[in-house]
C-alpha cells in the first residue's frame, strides 16, 4: 500500500509543512459533506467487504475460491449506492477474509467497510457497531448424526456441543445449559466448517449454529444421509450487514439500497437465487422465505407504503 503521508522531514520547514496540510484535508472533506467512512472510499477508490469462507448461501467461497453469496450480492448493491454517493461510479471491491470472532474488530478497526456475511443484529452489538436493515431471521438449532437418538438440547446430558467462537449460537448454548442444568462440554472452533469437522469425526456429539447455516452445511457436504437438524429454536438471530457505527450519511445510503430493492422487487428474488435455486457450487437448500423475513422485506418497499 502506499503511505498515506510523506516521511516527516527533519527539517522544521517540512515539518510546518506538514501539519498545515492535515487541516486543508480535513476541509476539504467537509467540504463535499462526506463522513471518515465514504471520504476514505472516494480517496482510495476501494470498498472494502469482509467475506466469510464457509457461511453458505450468505458467503461463501465457489470452486474457483471466489467469495460470493446472498450476503455478498447485497453489499455489491449497497457499493453501488456509495458510488453514486462519493461521485465514483468505477469503485473497486476489495474482498476481507473475516471469522465469526474477529468481524466486529475488523469493523471496528476500519479492516473493512461492510461486514457481509451471516451476522446477528442484536442489542448488544449494537452498542459497537450498525446494522442494516433485516436481511434473514435464523435461530439456534443443533446437528447431530443421522443415527442420534438426540431430539432436542434435553437430550445431549453431559454431552459435547460444538459451536463457532464469537457467535450469538455460543450464548443461547451456555443459557439453555444453565437453564436446564445440563452438564454440557462446550466447545468452541474457529469457524463453522471446523465445528462441521469436528461433529463429523465424532470429537463433539452435536453442533449448534443458526439453522439455515447447518442446512447450508449439510447441503455443502452432501450429507443428508449423515446429518440431521433437530430442536426448537435456541434463540432467534435477524441477519443485517454491519458497518461502523456514527455514520449517519452511511447508515443512510444502506437504507436506501435496501429500500430501492424492496420497491423494485429485487429482493424476493435475490432470495429465491440463493435460498431455493441451485447454488453456484451445485447445492440446492430449498429454504422458502418465512413469514417473518417477508413481512420485513414489505416494510421496506416504499411502493407497497405508498399504496396502503
Amino acid at each position: 500500500m502506499r503511505p498515506l503521508a510523506r516521511p516527516l522531514s527533519t527539517c522544521i520547514a517540512g515539518a510546518a509543512l506538514l501539519i498545515a496540510a492535515a487541516p486543508a484535508l480535513t476541509v476539504e472533506a467537509q467540504e463535499v459533506g462526506l463522513s471518515p467512512t465514504l471520504a476514505n472510499i472516494k480517496s482510495t477508490h476501494t470498498v472494502r467487504l469482509g467475506y466469510r469462507e464457509a457461511s453458505p448461501p450468505f458467503s461463501f467461497l465457489d470452486q474457483a475460491g471466489r467469495p460470493i453469496g446472498y450476503s455478498l450480492e447485497l453489499c455489491e448493491a449497497i457499493v453501488e449506492e456509495i458510488g453514486a454517493a462519493v461521485d465514483e461510479p468505477e469503485l473497486k471491491i476489495e474482498y476481507v477474509k473475516v471469522t465469526s470472532d474477529d468481524r466486529i474488530a475488523a469493523v471496528l478497526d476500519k479492516k473493512i467497510d461492510l461486514e457481509c456475511g451471516s451476522t446477528t443484529a442484536n442489542a448488544e452489538r449494537g452498542k459497537q457497531v450498525a446494522f442494516s436493515p433485516l436481511m434473514f431471521v435464523a435461530g439456534t438449532k443443533l446437528m447431530v448424526p443421522k443415527g442420534s437418538s438426540a431430539k432436542g438440547i434435553a437430550d445431549l446430558r453431559g454431552k459435547t456441543i460444538v459451536v463457532t467462537k464469537g457467535t450469538t449460537n455460543e450464548q443461547a448454548i451456555h443459557a439453555a445449559d444453565k437453564k436446564l442444568s445440563l452438564g454440557l462440554n462446550v466447545v468452541t472452533a474457529a469457524d463453522h466448517e471446523q465445528s462441521y469437522q469436528m461433529l463429523a469425526e465424532g470429537k463433539a456429539d452435536a453442533f449448534a449454529t443458526d439453522d439455515i447455516l447447518l442446512y447450508g452445511l449439510i447441503a455443502r457436504h452432501k450429507a443428508q444421509d449423515k446429518m440431521k437438524v433437530v430442536g426448537d429454536y435456541l434463540s432467534y438471530d435477524p441477519y443485517g450487514i454491519m458497518f461502523r457505527k456514527g455514520e449517519p450519511e452511511v447508515a443512510a445510503l444502506v437504507e436506501r439500497t435496501f429500500r430501492k430493492l424492496a420497491t423494485n422487487h429485487d429482493l424476493v428474488p435475490l432470495y429465491q437465487k440463493w435460498f431455493l435455486a441451485r447454488l453456484p457450487t451445485g447445492e440446492k437448500l430449498g429454504v422458502d422465505l418465512s413469514p417473518q423475513l417477508e413481512e420485513g422485506f414489505k416494510v421496506l418497499d416504499d411502493s407497497a407504503g405508498a399504496s396502503n
